[in-house]
């Protein structure tokens, strides 16, 4: 698939590149994080978390609220799954990676929605991204053999599990942890996820 940089007109309404924050000792502490041969993703890390640049995110990116600084390394070649949140994300590349990207817009009422409408794009190491609550996304793409390492920066407490029982109505059975709603691929095989990417489970 042709894939796209975060820099084009066309990443606009996904999300934008951001400015401003040093990063370096951010992506310097993530040298210490694992890069397996699968997917791991941690949602806060204390280390990534006492650094200066982390009250930087929290009061520019954030307007103040408290956020959980992780982490989503691996090697994956798969969309497997969207997802979105009721909040904006924001991404470090530590290396080179490609992001599958979709709009929320475009689920259908049966919460279903077709894989042939998501775009891919790179994201250069060393480049930070905010990626807009209405943008579905999921675990990122590598970008060569070698895999990838990416920081993801959310409000505290996103993708912890649920501890409240849901009522059942509108997106609800999309919703797999808190303030995370899920759309699987069937061919993904993710235990307990509403399936309803239709289409091809696109690869990289």
């Amino acid at each position: 698939m042709k894939i796209q940089n975060v820099t084009d007109t066309a990443f606009g309404k996904y999300g934008r590149v951001l400015k401003g924050y040093d990063c370096t000792r951010l992506i310097k502490e993530m040298e210490h994080t694992p890069l397996p041969e699968d997917v791991i993703y941690v949602p806060g890390v204390e280390e990534l978390e006492a650094l200066p640049v982390a009250k930087e995110f929290q009061n520019r990116g954030y307007g103040g609220l408290p956020i959980e600084i992780g982490y989503c390394n691996g090697d994956n070649h798969a969309l497997n799954a969207l997802e979105y949140h009721r909040s904006s994300e924001i991404n470090v590349a530590v290396t080179d990676l490609i992001l599958l990207l979709g709009l929320q817009q475009d689920i259908r009422e049966d919460h279903t929605y077709d894989t042939s409408a998501v775009e891919a794009f790179r994201v250069p190491a060393g480049t930070a991204i905010e990626v807009y609550a209405t943008t579905l996304h999921y675990a990122p793409c590598s970008a060569a053999e070698t895999g990838f390492k990416c920081v993801v920066i959310l409000p505290k407490g996103t993708n912890l599990e649920l501890d409240f029982t849901l009522q059942g109505a509108d997106d609800d059975c999309l919703m797999t942890a808190k303030n995370k709603w899920l759309i699987a691929h069937p061919d993904a095989g993710i235990e307990g996820a509403f399936h309803g990417l239709t289409g091809e489970n696109l690869t990289v």
